[in-house]
């Protein structure tokens, strides 16, 4: 691994009681992430995606092992989170939406009301600032949600299951604008998902996770721009369907273990 990476998880190991016992849920995980990289975590179900993020995110600490961030100006990272529901509140619209991280982190700046104006702006929000969220689409919402996490200026974005609960059509070009968006911020990000597809299109790196205890199973460098092929026709390109089924092969190797 990098020693300069942006973040490094060393050995992690976590473990939670219950009346059953210690369960142990992640066992001698570790990999590094780039600056402005866009890394993937795909896995059986129940094998502790969420969990890595909570991890990285500090809301739960590691039974050991170390989560390390490298800053040149030595300040903690600032995160955001996205998760898999937008939870914008029916009663305000969009714009004010987008305000309520800054206002309960006290940031409600004119620099900081700038950047508002210049993100929807950028990404042809501004004729929806004043709808209420009931008023726009599923993928609309997304979009909404991202610009609210970028408007705290995070360091790192960590990305839950963010496209689940929309149908497979509006997934596919909400997905795809994301992940533009986060590039075009030169945004460090990783994407939990269950959908392969999605991990090979959107990210740099795709990480195999075992079955619990988690571990990183494999990593794949996803390599379209090596190749001169721009991520929006990765979907028709036989390098993605190589990708495809490397990943899946893998996946099925863990059910055949258990």
């Amino acid at each position: 691994m990098n020693p300069k990476a942006f973040l490094r998880l060393d050995h992690i190991d976590f473990s939670y009681y219950s009346r059953l016992g210690e369960i142990e849920v992640i066992k001698d995980l570790s990999f590094s992430v780039e600056k402005g990289s866009f890394t993937a975590f795909v896995g059986p179900s129940g094998c502790g995606k969420s969990t890595i993020l909570s991890l990285i995110a500090g809301l739960l600490k590691p039974t050991s092992g170390y989560i390390t961030f490298y800053s040149e100006d030595f300040n903690a990272p600032k995160i955001g989170y996205m998760l898999q529901h937008d939870h914008l509140l029916e009663w305000r619209d969009v714009y004010h939406n987008i305000l309520l991280g800054l206002e309960i982190q006290h940031k409600v700046t004119k620099d900081n009301l700038t950047l508002v104006d210049e993100l929807l702006e950028k990404y042809h929000l501004s004729d929806v600032k004043n709808q209420k969220p009931s008023a726009l689409s599923g993928g609309m919402r997304q979009r909404i949600a991202l610009i609210r996490t970028l408007a705290l200026r995070p360091d790192l974005l960590l990305l839950d299951e963010p496209f689940s609960a929309l149908d497979y059509q509006t997934r596919l070009n909400v997905s795809m604008d994301v992940h533009d968006i986060i590039k075009s911020e030169q945004k460090t990000a990783i994407l939990v998902t269950h959908d392969i597809s999605e991990a090979v299109a959107m990210a740099d790196t795709v990480i195999i996770l075992s079955k619990s205890p988690c571990r990183a199973k494999k990593i794949v460098p996803i390599e379209f721009e090596k190749n001169g092929i721009s991520r929006a026709v990765v979907r028709k390109s036989p390098l993605f369907q190589d990708y495809f089924d490397c990943i899946w092969r893998d996946l099925q190797d863990e059910k055949k273990e258990e």
